[in-house]
């Protein structure tokens, strides 16, 4: 499958702060989900700045499952951080025009004297979800993941790929369309990784979420997403993206996951070679 650089053109159309509201009723449909705009983003103190993020333009669609691949260091996470608008680039714009992003983590971030259940009846609550509703709301969301009988277990009773289930659920709880997942499964083992891939791209399907994935795995990248950006060694710059034309549901081991990973995993080591010689 070829790939291309990843060029998107600067709108001309205002962009949002991330969190803004949803567009209002009968107001032209937006083409994206998420949208980076010539963004930049550098860290310290002036005279001794690092630029980490380069001039990123990039565009999620809405109900699209993109996947941000690239060696350690090479700002993933800061991109991230940046459409949740937990930071603000130093340059460009970030909009994510139906509201503010779930946050899901490599750590699940569960409060262990909490159950379950009431894990996500707290993130229900920051939604502003009423009492009445919440526990309802949270058993629902705890069959979405299939998870039906976790409700009244502490963190300590869960198994690792449990938590990181009951972490997706208050992710969902907070109702939003778009989902940003930093390394979600990169600390579980191989099996419970595989079955989460599985109930993430079930839960991505029912829901029609726009995802998106960072991960430094391309098999992992390759079975999930529709399209795969590879961001080049710091500064970040979008180097390729790929479009991912390959039916769901995959496997890793599938023949053409396997050829694509193998040409992405080219273009990485060469991005990672480039990088060692400056």
């Amino acid at each position: 499958m070829p790939t291309k650089l990843a060029t998107a053109a600067a709108s001309t159309t205002p962009a949002s702060a991330p969190g803004s509201p949803a567009p209002a009723a009968g107001a032209a449909p937006v083409p994206y989900a998420v949208k980076l705009d010539h963004v930049s983003k550098t860290f310290g103190r002036p005279g001794a700045q690092q630029l980490v993020l380069d001039d990123i333009s990039l565009q999620a669609a809405p109900g699209e499952f993109l996947c941000l691949l690239g060696a350690s260091g090479c700002g993933k996470s800061t991109l991230l951080n940046l459409v949740a608008g937990l930071d603000q680039p130093s340059a460009g714009t970030a909009s994510v025009p139906f509201g503010r992003p779930a946050l899901m983590f490599q750590d699940h971030a569960l409060f262990p004297w909490l159950s379950a259940g009431r894990n996500i009846e707290l993130a229900l609550r920051l939604a502003g979800v009423a009492k009445a509703e919440r526990r309802e709301r949270a058993r629902e969301l705890l069959d979405l993941v299939r998870l039906p009988d976790a409700y009244g277990k502490r963190v300590h009773q869960l198994s690792g790929g449990m938590r990181q289930r009951v972490a997706l659920a208050r992710a969902l709880a907070q109702g939003s369309e778009v989902l940003l997942m930093d390394e979600p499964f990169a600390a579980l083992d191989a099996i419970t990784r595989d079955l989460l891939h599985e109930e993430l791209t079930r839960v991505w399907s029912e829901r029609k979420l726009t995802v998106l994935f960072v991960t430094h795995n391309v098999r992992e990248a390759v079975r999930l997403g529709q399209r795969v950006v590879l961001l080049s060694s710091r500064p970040g710059r979008v180097a390729h993206e790929w479009q991912v034309d390959l039916p769901y549901p995959r496997r890793i081991e599938d023949s053409g996951v396997t050829t694509l990973a193998r040409e992405i995993t080219g273009h990485l080591h060469q991005e990672i070679v480039r990088h060692a010689r400056h």
